[in-house]
C-alpha cells in the first residue's frame, strides 16, 4: 500500500504539462525517444531526492522548504528563462541513434536542476507527500519503500509521455516540431517571468 501511495505521488507530480513536460516534449521530437527518457531521469532522480529528504523527516522538510523559497524562485526563474529562450532556436531533427551520451547527460542534468528549483513542483510534492499520508511513514525500509516508488511513478509517466511522441515524432510535419519548440520556449518564458515576479512580490511584502 506504501508504495502504491508513492508510486501515485509520483505520477501526480509528473503528470501535470508545466515547463518540464514541455522541455521533454521539445526534446524527444528534436533528438527521440532516448532523449525524452534522459529529461524525465533527471526529473525522477530529483523528485526521488525530495522524498527522500522528505521521508527521513518531513516537519524539517517543510521547515526547509519555507527558507529556500525565495532563492529557488530567483534561480528556477532565471533558469526557466534561459531554457526557454535556447528552446526558441531548436536543433534539427535527427534519428535517435545519432545522439550522443552527451547531449543525453546534458539533458537529464538540465531538467535535474529544473526540478531542483521549480518552487511550484516542491511544494506541490510537500502537499500531496502530507495528503497521501506519506508524511507518518517512519524507519529506514518505509524510507526506502517511497523513495523507489515516487522513482517509478515518475519514470512510468515520462516513459509512457516520451514513448508516445517518438512514435508520432516522424508522422508529424517538420514544422510541428518548430512550433512545438516556439511553443514549449514560450511556456517556459512565461513559467521564468511568473517564479521571478513571485519572488519580487515576497521582497516587496518582507520589506
Amino acid at each position: 500500500m506504501l508504495f502504491l501511495k508513492s508510486l501515485i505521488l509520483g505520477l501526480a507530480i509528473a503528470a501535470p504539462l508545466g515547463p518540464i513536460g514541455a522541455l521533454c516534449i521539445n526534446r524527444t521530437l528534436e533528438r527521440g525517444f532516448r532523449a525524452g527518457v534522459a529529461g524525465g531521469l533527471g526529473t525522477a532522480l530529483a523528485d526521488a531526492l525530495y522524498a527522500s529528504l522528505a521521508a527521513a523527516g518531513f516537519a524539517a522538510f517543510a521547515s526547509l522548504l519555507a527558507r529556500v523559497q525565495l532563492p529557488l524562485m530567483v534561480a528556477g526563474g532565471v533558469f526557466l528563462l534561459w531554457l526557454g529562450l535556447t528552446g526558441m532556436r531548436p536543433r534539427p531533427p535527427r534519428p535517435a541513434a545519432e545522439v550522443g551520451a552527451r547531449d543525453l547527460i546534458g539533458t537529464t542534468l538540465a531538467t535535474f536542476a529544473l526540478t531542483m528549483t521549480n518552487p511550484m513542483t516542491i511544494l506541490s510534492f510537500a502537499a500531496l507527500f502530507a495528503g497521501l499520508g506519506l508524511a507518518a511513514a517512519s524507519g529506514p525500509g518505509a524510507a526506502v519503500v517511497v523513495v523507489v516508488g515516487v522513482f517509478t511513478g515518475s519514470m512510468l509517466w515520462w516513459g509512457l509521455l516520451s514513448g508516445g511522441v517518438a512514435l508520432l515524432r516522424h508522422r508529424l510535419p517538420p514544422a510541428f516540431a518548430l512550433w512545438v519548440a516556439r511553443i514549449s520556449g514560450a511556456v517556459l518564458i512565461g513559467f521564468g517571468l511568473w517564479a521571478l515576479a513571485s519572488a519580487a512580490r515576497q521582497l516587496a511584502g518582507a520589506g
